[in-house]
Formats: C-alpha cells, structure tokens, sequence
C-alpha cells in the first residue's frame, strides 16, 4: 500500500492543496510531495519507510543534524517545565544573550514566531522609528507572506509563477519599490530620487529563496553607504543565511553591519520562532520601550528557547563552520565534475552549509538570470535523485543545506546518485 498517495489523497480534502505551505507541494516539479514520519541527523524517512539523504533540513535549521541528541535534551527537560507560560522566563534572556555576543551589530533582541513575523515587524519599527512609509525590496528575494513583501518575490511565489498576490491592496503593495538584486547604479538612482522617503532597504544578503546568488563585490556595502546618506534603515534578512553561512552571518562574511536583522528557525533549533534585532536606540522604539507596537503570545516559547539555546552552543564550538563550508564544498564541486563529465550545464556555489545549482553555465547574478536556467532539465534531475534517496528542495529557485552530519560517506552516496540523474 502507497501510504504517500493515501495520506495525500487525504490531505487535499481538508488542507488547501494538501499542505500548509506552497513551497512543501511539488508544484514547481511535478507529482505528489512526500509524507514524512521521522528524521535522524542528515536522513529523513518517510511514511513508506524508505530513506532519503536530506538536502532541506527543515528549509535550513538542523544545522546539526535532525533529532541532534543535545537539543533533543534540552528540549525535553523544558517541556517537564511546561509547554508556555505567556509570562517571562530565563531561557528567553539566555538566547537573547547568545545571539548579541554571536551578532555584533545586534543590541538587543525582540524573540518572535516566524520568519516572517520577523521581518514584517522590523519592516514595522523601521517605519516607525524614522516617521517615513517607502521600502526597498530586490526582485526575487522573499521575506516571507506579509503583504509588504509579496511584490516581484521568490521562494513559492517564484516556484509556482505568482507575480503578486491577491489579497494585497494595491496602496500597500505601492509603498514597496522593487530593484534588480546586484544592481548598485539602479539602487543608486532610486535612492537619489525617493531617498528622503524611504524608511528601510531590507535584503538577502545572499539570496536563498530564488536559487542561491551571492552578493557582487562592494554591493552590500553599497547599500550600506545610501541608507547613511538618506537616514534609511538598513535590513539584513538573515533568516536563511543566519548561523548557516558562518557564526555572525553574512554580515560577517562580508563585514557590512545592518541596522537591523532578521532570524528565523535555526535560533529555536528547528522550533517555530524567529527574532529581530539591531541598534539599541532602533530597538528602544519597540513597545513597552517605545510607541511601535510588537507583541506575540507564544513569543520567547519556552521549547524553542531551550532548543535554540542548546544549537546555539553548537555552533559556536571551534571549527564547527570550518567542517560545514568543507563538507558542503566536497558536495558542490563533486556535483560539478558529475555534470562536467557528463557535459551538462552546470555551476554551484556554497557559503558554510548553504548552497545553489543551476542548470546553465554560469552562476547566475540576479533575477534576470533565472530564466537563462533548464528548469526541466532540474524537473527530471530531481525525481532521479528521488528514487536513488536524495531529497532536495522541489523548486529550481531553492537553496539547499547541509548539515554537521553530512559526512564524507553521505556526500559520496548523493555523488554515485547524481552520475545517473544528471543524465535524466
């Protein structure tokens, strides 16, 4: 018996296309999105019983691995003390503690739910904080389904070929202005020209949500320079590129500090939680510190401190990053010789456990260069890969991630599978 097809067929009676989140359905792909039951360090297992090497990781959390021992620990010692408290605890003031030693540009921290919750909140204080309504966001880039956001997007936005969204009303949607990601000259002009109206410029720093695409030389700090010459907030959406591409993230890598930051689940361990955080005199505007209001029941979950918390020590362990970026070269580039040998169209590109594919010849620099990609090509890679037990993101326009666990072993086995798929 197919427990996948029966459980989908279920699915789709009570859940909008059988999933809670677009970017699950394989839509982008073709065929039915898979059912999983357990997960254990860098397999997953679903409903069937077979086992696929994961390339996902929970879209890029268990950067340890899934069902780590330490945050499983950790975890089960918090829900002996109660699952939610709507009321302070020490776990919160540990994590926030953490991530302000781990991020320097951070002071303070607000703990939230979700990634997005965290950067429609930043995008809120922003706002507040300088009095002005105007933002700027890059074609492709996706900070998750706030309305604010949903203009020219990427991840399942992309994925499933939706422009906007219905639902948005077009006087919001007009107070996102959009540029090309890796554009400075058109960063540039649109900052001379509405400037002194726009509260914040919010970005991946390298973009996970429409393949992964890193930042030109000198462009992050481009950006920087225009948000001090107009008193625009800078945003850092580290919500993928946090605590995956090194310790401090990409601001690190790059040594460009933003006013702001965004985080998302790898701070709760894989839990729901995200966070904001930046400057102390920003961060001073958010209630009851202040008049903009941000608030949240379940924000600072007891579960999801503790497990942050413990991932949080993890990941600050002396060559941890080191290990990560190695394992995660070892994958790319053996992708690379598959397909060169095979001579496919290929090129890669990895920072600590995040990486991207493309099926065209070179590394593509923004949006534009999507279309340049064989996303059939990808379609047919991807369901091979399936049926020899690798499983990654169902979308040409994902990054993928790899874990602590991901070892040597593990890297040869999705080798041996990409020599057959890249031939599908």
């Amino acid at each position: 018996m197919d427990n996948n097809h029966s459980l989908f067929t279920k699915a789709q009676q009570f859940i909008p296309g059988g999933v809670n989140s677009p970017v699950r359905a394989f839509k982008g792909v073709g065929g039915e999105p898979l059912f999983i039951a357990t997960a254990k360090g860098p397999h997953m297992y679903d409903v069937n019983g077979k086992a696929y090497i994961d390339y996902i990781g929970s879209w890029g959390p268990m950067i340890a691995g899934h069902s780590n021992e330490e945050v499983l620990e950790a975890v089960h010692q918090a829900v002996d003390r109660g699952l939610s408290f709507g009321a302070p605890a020490e776990a919160e003031v540990t994590l926030a503690e953490q991530i302000c030693q781990m991020i320097p540009s951070i002071d303070m921290v607000r703990m939230v739910n979700s990634g997005t919750e965290a950067t429609m909140s930043a995008i809120r204080l922003a706002r507040g904080f300088t009095g002005r309504d105007k933002i700027i966001k890059f074609e492709g880039c996706y900070h998750g389904h706030a309305d604010s956001f949903l203009v020219k997007a990427g991840s399942g936005v992309l994925t499933l070929g939706i422009p906007g969204s219905p639902g948005v009303p077009k006087a919001v949607a007009d107070l996102t202005l959009t540029v090309p990601f890796n554009d400075l000259e058109a960063l540039t002009e649109v900052m001379s020209a509405v400037g002194d109206e726009v509260a914040a410029i919010i970005v991946e720093p390298i973009t996970g949500n429409m393949n992964m695409i890193e930042p030109a030389a000198g462009y992050l700090q481009g950006m920087r320079d225009l948000c001090d010459q107009h008193s625009s907030v800078l945003i850092f959406d580290e919500v993928m590129t946090g605590f995956r591409v090194a310790r401090g993230g990409a601001q690190e890598v790059y040594d460009v500090k933003p006013d702001l930051t965004t985080f998302g689940k790898v701070i709760g361990g894989g839990l729901p939680v995200g966070a904001f955080g930046g400057r102390h005199d920003i961060m001073s505007y958010i209630a009851p510190s202040g008049p903009v209001y941000q608030a949240g029941t379940l924000s600072g979950n007891p579960l999801a401190m503790a497990a942050g918390s413990a991932m949080m020590k993890i990941v600050s362990r002396d060559g941890f990053y080191e290990h990560l970026s190695q394992q995660t070269g070892k994958l790319v580039n053996g992708l690379q010789a598959v397909a060169d040998e095979a001579g496919v169209p290929f090129s890669t590109c990895h920072k600590g456990g995040m990486f991207g594919m493309y099926f065209r010849d070179q590394k593509a620099a923004g949006f534009a260069d999507l279309a340049e990609c064989d996303e059939d090509h990808f379609k047919r890679f991807f369901h091979a890969m399936l049926v020899h037990g690798v499983y990654l993101a169902p979308s040409a326009y994902e990054a993928g991630f790899v874990s602590s666990k991901h070892n040597d072993d593990i890297i040869e086995q999705t080798l041996i599978a990409a020599k057959t798929a890249i031939r599908a």
